[in-house]
């Protein structure tokens, strides 16, 4: 009791018994929730909300206005709340405040010491005003016209200014009309109240200043990873939409397993910073690639490196049918000449064959990869005069590559970026709310039973994050429609392989049940995909799901 005497007498009270000191210390107990409530508020407009809210609440202030100060030197209007005339303007409502900014200076360049707000923020002093209608030194013209058009009647003003941690002056908090805690009569704003009310202005400030700087700090990062995407789609511009497709559709999937209140996956919850997260984490999934060769990762066809060498191949298709017309001309037979016209028509047929087969499939036959080792045989004479086969060791390898366009070793180089990307997230410093980042992006490479790359993870190895990365970046792949070697899969199409996935122990089933039942392929389509590529999909029909 001795100490909530105390505390009043400090804020000007006289010690008028225990209804007095109880509202007192029930206030103070208000402010020091009000102040740990604020710092944990990631939102700044409901933080502003929060403290306009708190502050008319802890004086009992049936009115007040927020401003912020801003770049140009004026107030500008960020929150008004009006409880007796149900006014909610600004912040979360949706309402714009209809009124222009205050100036700081006037057009001579004097302050603006008129208006009470912008002498607060001037001069870094409260005000309080018993009664605006009466008071002298200060404009309330703006006041009373409010007051004519809505029947209010403006009349006690506490005006504080916000200062921050470094004494910087970053917003004005103005409250209106108090209100008497027995009779609700208005009334002026008692010392009490100015204590408490600056108080909170402090640590209103200080919170603000740092969700502020905070925003700052994350904007910067993500303008960081943006450049670095913006480094790989520079590099490549077939795959750098990529970089932005998978982390949306990542957040598809796990907001639809956060949503999920049955089976195995029930459990699972994303809070804000989970979601924050993990959007860093799709963001730099692929990071690595800034050290990927180019020529590799635009390899269109199998023959291309710097140039596509088809073009080689069609200069000696053309020294062959040379060669070919001067046999004929030395022969000067009937049967020469029909032994030319054979020969043209087969050359003819094996270049439409050699450039068919360099574009690239899903999968070259035995009697493909057989026909190019005959034509490999085929004997020119090269410029040197020297007669040669007619493919080379590395033609005859790249032509022959059973799947897509790379080799062997080129797959080894893209899939290379994984450990690249591992290797430059681990080496961060990551602050505790983004630990995981490196675990969640370096994870989608690898499959459910242990045959994925880069380190072999099984699927109990993995979090529930990684695994859904892991689908996210399959399926972007399989419909995107900007690859140079093949055209984007429609929905049914990409369904189909991936259902292959999940039933080979490539991906996540669990996950991949929610990805089909929530119907996230479809609305990951609705937002990417041509309307060509969204044709219809019998759930029935996709391998591995059962309906």
């Amino acid at each position: 009791m001795s100490r909530a005497l105390d505390s009043t007498q400090a804020l000007g009270f006289s010690a008028q018994g225990r209804t007095a000191a109880d509202d007192l210390v029930q206030r103070l107990e208000q402010l020091h929730a009000i102040g740990a409530s604020l710092s944990a508020e990631r939102d700044i407009h409901r933080l502003l909300e929060a403290i306009l809210t708190a502050s008319k609440s802890i004086t009992r202030a049936d009115g007040g206005t927020l401003y912020r100060l801003t770049e140009d030197g004026t107030l500008r209007f960020e929150i008004m709340r009006t409880s007796s005339l149900k006014l909610y303007l600004g912040g979360t409502t949706g309402n714009p405040i209809p009124f222009y900014p205050i100036h700081l200076k006037g057009k001579d360049g004097e302050p603006n010491h008129s208006m009470v707000a912008a002498y607060a923020a001037l001069t870094g002093r409260t005000v309080n005003i018993a009664d605006a209608y009466t008071a002298d030194g200060f404009d309330f013209t703006g006041t009373r016209n409010f007051d004519s058009k809505t029947g209010y009647r403006s009349k006690s003003f506490l005006t504080v200014p916000m200062a921050n941690h470094e004494h910087e002056i970053i917003g004005v908090l103005q409250l209106i009309n108090a209100q008497d805690a027995k009779t609700g009569e208005i009334v002026p704003f008692s010392p009490a109240d100015q204590r408490l009310a600056e108080s909170l202005a402090s640590q209103a400030a200080i919170a603000l200043t740092n969700r502020m700087l905070i925003n700052q700090l994350e904007q910067l990062f993500e303008s960081f990873i943006a450049l670095i995407n913006t480094a790989i789609d520079e590099k490549s511009p077939y795959t750098g939409g990529h970089c932005q497709r998978v982390p949306a559709l990542t957040m598809l999937l796990a907001e639809a397993v956060n949503e999920t209140a049955e089976g195995p996956l029930r459990d699972f919850q994303m809070t804000d910073k989970d979601r924050y997260e993990l959007k860093i984490a799709g963001l730099l999934h692929d990071c690595g690639k800034v050290t990927t060769p180019v020529h590799v990762v635009d390899k269109a066809t199998k023959l291309e490196g710097i140039y596509d060498r088809i073009h080689l191949l069609d200069t000696r298709f053309e020294i062959l049918k040379r060669d070919a017309e001067i046999a004929m001309l030395k022969d000067g037979t009937p049967e020469g000449r029909t032994r030319y016209r054979e020969r043209l028509r087969q050359i003819d047929e094996d270049r439409m064959f050699l450039r068919a087969a360099n574009i690239g499939g899903e999968r070259m036959r035995d009697d493909d990869v057989e026909r190019i080792r005959r034509i490999a045989e085929y004997r020119w004479t090269d410029v040197s005069g020297h007669e040669a086969k007619f493919l080379s060791d590395d033609e005859m390898k790249n032509l022959t590559i059973r799947s897509g366009t790379l080799t062997a070793e080129e797959r080894q180089i893209i899939n290379h970026h994984i450990v690249a990307t591992n290797k430059m997230l681990e080496a961060l410093p990551w602050p505790r709310h983004l630990k995981n980042v490196p675990e969640y992006a370096g994870g989608h490479h690898e499959r459910m039973d242990g045959k994925g790359y880069p380190k072999g993870l099984t699927r109990e190895q993995m979090s529930v994050q990684a695994r859904v990365m892991g689908i996210a970046d399959i399926f972007e792949a399989l419909t995107a429609k900007d690859r140079p070697y093949k055209k984007g899969k429609t929905l049914s199409e990409s369904l189909e392989i991936l259902g292959q996935f999940r039933l080979n122990g490539h991906i996540d089933p669990e996950l991949f049940d929610v990805f089909v039942r929530r119907k996230v392929y479809r609305r990951y389509a609705e937002l990417f995909l041509d309307k060509e590529q969204i044709d219809d999909v019998d759930d029935a029909k996709v391998p591995g799901y059962t309906p």
